[in-house]
């Protein structure tokens, strides 16, 4: 069994420790693009609710993968 990493992360001005056998640089890294998505759609609308631009980042996220795998 891996050894489980806490990891502190920011999104979206908040902060979260993840718990996780991943690498602390790459869960990091998968945070800041989360971030990165979430902003993208808060600064694209006048959006006001930070869960409602998660929820559509995610979409996005998701899409990119799906496209990834055509």
């Amino acid at each position: 069994m891996m050894k489980k990493h806490a990891v502190k992360l920011m999104i979206c001005d908040e902060e979260y420790t993840v718990r996780s056998e991943l690498d602390p640089e790459y869960t990091r890294q998968v945070a800041a693009y989360v971030d990165q998505a979430i902003r993208r759609v808060l600064h694209a609308g006048p959006m006001v609710e930070s869960h409602k631009a998660a929820i559509l980042a995610a979409l996005a996220i998701t899409d990119e993968l799906f496209e990834s795998r055509k």
